[in-house]
């Protein structure tokens, strides 16, 4: 693999080179925290503004809300982990959630046998989309826009675009909580210390960073990287079923326009968690951050009274400064593996250099 540089909460060693003078360390620690110093300076700003902004209730409504888009999130940085790209999740939002729908009222299953629907049915379009990328070596962005469009229209087909009502057990059940904790955060924290654990602790995510940053020294090595670009499609598709399933369960219907544009949302959360558009870099952890983080800035617009037509460009800015901060992170590590390759000797016939 080359030696790209991981985000702050990648498993990988976060100890700074050696022979950096003090302004180059505090630039590269600042690099590699960047999107936690942007959440902090975040909340500081907001709290600021708006004290109540930082009160208990409103904090924990921020995490609430942002539940679904991080489980996406989560999902999503599986594929761009392997320099991937999937369009498609706002419209798994929508699809297979409405599966699960017609499985709970055609079937009579309660809410965990619908929450399973919705996972399986988001597994399935996500292995769709890798069938296409992987099997007929599609490019992704074409594939999953493709279905981006196809998922939406099947479900317009099932619906004739009219709204769907679900039954009022998932309504109970997305404002439940467990000890004080609402239903759908459990469900986010789950997802996160799974994915993490996934990431971190087993062959399958060492093989998902390897594959992102140098697929063809990962074949040499022996690794299946068609089967493991497959396997992120498949996450992908399934943690977007569960995302649809969650925010269904807070407002208990779907319409026509559920889920579209969320996709964007998405990415954007992966990103700002720290995960590439080039592969190879991102965490769960990451996206949690980046989830909660688009949240943080919608609700604290809200709060300060921002001309809602200024807060699209205010969060593009944000996302844009993430992915800024990504790009100098990445020349910078190139820059310093230039200056540490020695350059190639050319030995005389004799032997001498």
């Amino acid at each position: 693999m080359t030696g790209r540089v991981f985000p702050a909460f990648a498993a990988q060693p976060t100890g700074l080179p050696s022979g950096l003078s003090p302004a180059d360390r505090a630039l590269d620690l600042a690099l590699r925290r960047a999107t936690v110093i942007i959440f902090a300076a975040v909340l500081l700003y907001f709290g600021l503004q708006a004290p109540a902004f930082l009160g208990q209730e409103n904090l924990g409504n921020i995490v609430k809300q942002s539940a679904f888009i991080g489980i996406a999130a989560i999902g999503i940085t599986f594929v761009l982990l392997t320099a991937g790209i999937d369009l498609s999740v706002g419209s798994v939002m929508y699809l297979a959630p409405l599966i699960a729908g017609f499985v709970m009222r055609d079937t009579g299953v309660g809410v965990a046998g619908g929450m399973a629907a919705a996972v399986a049915a988001g597994a399935v379009l996500g292995g769709i989309n890798a069938i296409f990328i992987v099997g007929l070596s599609i490019i992704p962005f074409i594939v999953t826009l493709a279905t981006l469009f196809a998922f939406r229209g099947f479900g317009a087909f099932l619906t004739s675009s009219r709204q769907f009502d679900f039954p009022p057990a998932i309504r109970d059940f997305g404002l439940a909580a467990i000890g004080g904790i609402p239903v759908p955060v459990i469900a986010f924290g789950l997802v996160a210390l799974a994915a993490h654990l996934v990431l971190t602790r087993t062959t399958f995510g060492r093989q998902v960073y390897a594959v992102g940053n140098d697929p063809a020294g990962a074949v040499k090595a022996g690794i299946p990287v068609a089967r493991i670009r497959g396997v992120a499609y498949v996450i992908s598709g399934a943690a977007a079923g569960l995302a649809g399933f969650v925010l269904i369960a807070q407002i208990g219907r779907l319409d026509a326009g559920f889920g579209q544009g969320r996709e964007f949302d998405v990415i954007a959360a992966a990103v700002l968690g720290g995960a590439s558009l080039f592969g190879g870099v991102g965490t769960a952890l990451g996206a949690v951050v980046g989830a909660t983080l688009m949240q943080t800035v919608n609700t604290g617009l809200a709060f300060t009274g921002v001309n809602l037509y200024l807060q699209p460009l205010l969060q593009g800015g944000i996302i844009f400064l993430a992915v800024l901060v990504d790009s100098l992170r990445q020349a910078r590590q190139a820059m310093r593996r230039r200056r540490t390759i020695r350059p190639l000797q050319v030995l005389s016939r004799d032997g001498s250099t």
